[in-house]
């Protein structure tokens, strides 16, 4: 639809997925078909970016993180489990991360060094 004494065009949503949808097919060349609807590749260019804009702000509120399972440790049969002393510092295993790959466990402190605990977690996936 063409507006005004300028002869600028409104062009609907329905409208623009659909170009934006052709740009998108397999071998497809932008400025082919911005040139079949009259346009400057740059607007095409710029529909594209205005319609990713909603997915790209939607996956960056996401968490990147992956889910921590917190798992109780299996208790042992009291006949078997050794006396040990009740007293411990909750202080102490404060920002304590407990890492266990095929048996080995590994407890990265407040405060460690990233790259050291990363070559120390690749050794482990190499060791086993």
């Amino acid at each position: 639809m063409i507006n005004g004494a300028g002869g600028r065009r409104q062009w609907s949503v329905d409208d623009k997925a659909r170009i934006i949808a052709e740009t998108l097919e397999p071998n497809a060349i932008i400025s082919e078909v911005a040139r079949r609807y009259g346009l400057r590749p740059q607007q095409v260019f710029a529909w594209r970016r205005a319609a990713r804009q909603p997915l790209a702000e939607a996956t960056a509120s996401e968490s990147l993180f992956v889910p921590a399972v917190i798992a109780a440790p299996l208790s042992e049969p009291a006949a078997h489990r050794p006396a040990r002393p009740r007293k411990r510092t909750t202080v102490r295993d404060a920002g304590v991360i407990e890492l266990e790959i095929d048996g080995v466990a590994m407890r990265v402190g407040r405060g460690a060094d990233a790259k050291t605990v990363a070559a120390v977690i690749r050794a482990l996936k190499a060791a086993t």
